[in-house]
């Protein structure tokens, strides 16, 4: 059976693009002209959506809000596919459970290398939470009043949950369990995103200034090394 993928963008003439690049990538494409018109469909057989922001009378950003609240679909996978190019736009798709963003103009080679590799993420997320339901409990990771909940993939402050997002979640993982070191930019990358997912140190410092912030008073505890990269530090 082929990879179902739904594309949602008001502009039919990108979203015939879209489908006849993806069909010829070898998967099955459907089209919807609205946020509205895909919500009236059947989105359980979907393993990925690609998403504009700025429609007509829901958004994009209105859109994913719902899917993740649904709990058939809540894990199905989104990528924006935007004209809106700003940081804080980025940072809010991938806040409200986004996984990728694309801008507006694209080159399709980019955009299928990027569902290509968010798919690749989905199954492996699917066959690892797998595995995990069939392993033993992963303890905790603490530091004073910040935890880590390894299987619920939640992170606390005093006992609240801070509301990380996935990467934010996999940094803080990283360094609360690789303290006392300093990291480059690279050796982040290579343990918190794929192989095939582009990064730039704008991502990484952007993602761990969000970090510093929800983690209050030990933000100070995550240190930068001009010219190296970052670290953890048990005491500052």
């Amino acid at each position: 059976m082929r990879i179902k993928i739904l594309v949602i963008d008001d502009e039919e003439s990108l979203c015939e693009i879209l489908k006849y690049n993806l069909e010829k990538d070898g998967y099955e494409v459907d089209c919807a002209y609205s946020a509205e018109e895909a919500l009236s469909m059947d989105l359980s057989g979907y393993s990925l959506f690609i998403v504009d922001i700025m429609m007509e009378r829901l958004s994009g950003f209105d859109f994913a809000k719902r899917v993740r609240n649904m709990s058939e679909i809540e894990n199905t996978p989104i990528i924006f596919c935007s004209a809106l190019t700003g940081e804080d736009d980025t940072v809010m798709g991938l806040n409200i459970g986004a996984d990728d963003y694309i801008t507006k103009p694209f080159v399709i080679s980019e955009v299928l290398a990027r569902v290509r590799a968010v798919l690749r993420r989905s199954q492996a997320t699917r066959q690892w939470e797998y595995n995990v339901s069939k392993s033993v409990y992963e303890p905790d990771i603490t530091f004073h009043n910040l935890r880590i909940d390894r299987n619920d993939k939640l992170g606390y402050l005093n006992g609240e949950d801070m509301g990380l997002t996935r990467t934010e979640f996999d940094i803080l993982l990283f360094f609360l369990t690789h303290r006392n070191r300093i990291y480059s930019r690279e050796e982040i990358i290579k343990q918190v995103w794929d192989d095939d997912v582009v990064v730039t140190n704008r991502t990484i410092d952007t993602n761990i200034a969000r970090l510093r912030k929800k983690i209050g008073e030990y933000g100070n505890n995550i240190v930068t090394r001009l010219g190296f990269g970052y670290g953890f530090k048990e005491t500052v």
